[in-house]
C-alpha cells in the first residue's frame, strides 16, 4: 500500500529509460523486419547524445 501524502519518490533516470524502452518496443512493433543498429540508434537518439557531449 502506498503512503498517504504524497510522499512518492521520482527516479528522473529510471522514467527515461522506461520512456525510452517504450519508444523501442512501438517501433519495432511497427517495423516489417528486425530493427537494424542504426534504427536502434535513431529511436534512442544516440547521435544526439554524442553531440551534446
Amino acid at each position: 500500500m502506498a503512503p498517504v501524502g504524497g510522499t512518492a519518490v521520482q527516479d528522473h533516470v529510471a522514467l527515461a529509460e522506461i520512456e525510452l524502452c517504450g519508444e523501442l518496443i512501438i517501433a519495432a512493433s511497427a517495423a516489417e523486419d528486425r530493427l537494424s543498429l542504426e534504427s536502434i540508434d535513431e529511436v534512442l537518439r544516440v547521435a544526439e547524445e554524442r553531440e551534446s557531449v
